[in-house]
């Protein structure tokens, strides 16, 4: 499998495809990744290095990809956080021109904007830009639960408010719904959830909610979700692969103490996940 990755990049810590690349290689996934941006670290720190890329030379990046006749073999195209206004038409570009060498090919939009404690933290034309021209194109989006609400014009809280959400989202244009960080009022205590649906149904699979905040975990698991999705075909697969995976790496993140994620060191989830966590269908 071949993913053309286009997200962001950092050179302390891990999110965008400096969470995404490696768990993807591991998983035996060949990767090329096209940076958006080349930041020191990541922006939560507050104070960070480095520049936005400007579109013109993203474009540049993925044309001599194309020119290298690498499209046909393009299984997937994953994008995630968008650091500027242009990088969007680059996006919808390469998505069509990878689908017009591949018609197999899926793009997977990973739509980050913000979450319900923070807020949005992206140029304030980024949410628009991604309801309006990326999400329609997209074959499968990765909202959390605030993206989601965003997208729809809806406040998910409960099981069926967020799947009527899914199914808002669904019609504007992408099949397949990944919503991370599920967090509805009467789930049990001491949990987080992530619901997955597409043409076949809907599954919902339950962990521990684990008390800490980790940057580019979301980033891990639209790469590993689509990977996963893209391979099988089966949405309840990819879920519990996908939630498994990630809760190892997040565990052995809080137990290292580390505030970034200890994506290497944690690299046997990736490869050979525990399969803990059973995918329930809701729908």
């Amino acid at each position: 499998m071949k993913i053309l990755s286009i997200q962001s990049a950092v050179a302390y810590g891990h999110v965008g495809n400096s969470a995404a690349v490696f768990p993807l290689q591991r998983i035996g996934v060949e990767v090329l990744p096209v940076y958006t941006v080349n930041f020191s670290n990541h922006t939560g720190y507050g104070a960070w290095r480095g520049p936005l890329i400007a579109p013109d030379d993203v474009r540049e990046v993925i044309t001599g990809i194309e020119e290298r006749g690498a499209f046909p073999r393009i299984d997937a195209v994953l994008s995630g956080y968008q650091g500027g206004e242009g990088i969007a038409d680059v996006i919808v570009d390469a998505v069509a021109r990878v689908k017009a060498a591949n018609p197999d090919a899926i793009y997977a939009c990973d739509p980050v904007m913000g979450n319900a404690k923070s807020g949005c933290f992206v140029a304030p034309a980024i949410p628009d830009l991604l309801r309006d021209k990326v999400v329609p194109v997209a074959d499968l989006i990765t909202p959390n639960q605030f993206e989601l609400g965003y997208l729809t014009g809806t406040t998910p809280l409960d099981l069926e408010s967020t799947l009527a959400s899914v199914d808002l989202a669904r019609d504007m244009g992408p099949r397949t719904v990944l919503v991370t960080s599920v967090e509805r009022p009467d789930r049990e205590d001491g949990t987080i959830e992530m619901l997955a649906a597409d043409d076949a149904g809907a599954w919902i699979v339950q962990t521990p909610h684990l008390p800490f905040k980790a940057n580019g975990s979301g980033d891990v698991t639209a790469a590993l979700f689509t990977a996963h999705y893209r391979a099988t075909g089966s949405a309840a697969e990819a879920l519990a692969r996908t939630a498994s995976s990630v809760f190892g790496l997040l565990e052995q993140t809080l137990a290292s103490g580390e505030r970034e994620l200890q994506l290497v060191e944690a690299q046997e989830h990736y490869a050979n996940p525990r399969l803990e966590f059973e995918a329930r269908q809701v729908r």
